[in-house]
């Protein structure tokens, strides 16, 4: 039984973890464990990158690029929201995805 909604009143740019702790309905991620997430992610995007990087100077310019997956602003990318929810064994799923048919075709019954 749900006793009450558990909302976290926006603060800043930290749209994602206000999302996923509202979705999860409690205080399970801060911005620190997203940002975690994110630099995870940028080390797998950074090691397949070097894999076909060229030249020295490629790889400079591979190493200096900015994340992709955060910035100081308290953005997150979607990579990092789905990230998270893998922790609780969910997926984001796109609306628009043959495997989500069924809901479009007739959401209400869903």
């Amino acid at each position: 039984k749900m006793d009450s909604i558990y909302h976290e009143k926006q603060e800043g740019f930290l749209c994602a973890q206000h999302c996923l702790n509202n979705l999860l309905q409690g205080l399970f991620f801060t911005a620190v464990d997203l940002a975690q997430f994110a630099h995870q992610l940028d080390e797998q995007e950074l090691a397949t990158m070097v894999e076909g990087a060229g030249t020295s100077d490629d790889l400079r310019r591979l190493h200096e690029q900015p994340s992709s997956n955060m910035d100081d602003s308290g953005y997150f990318s979607i990579q990092v929201i789905n990230r998270a929810l893998q922790v609780w064994n969910l997926e984001l799923v796109p609306t628009m995805s043959p495997s989500m048919k069924h809901v479009l075709d007739d959401p209400i019954r869903v």
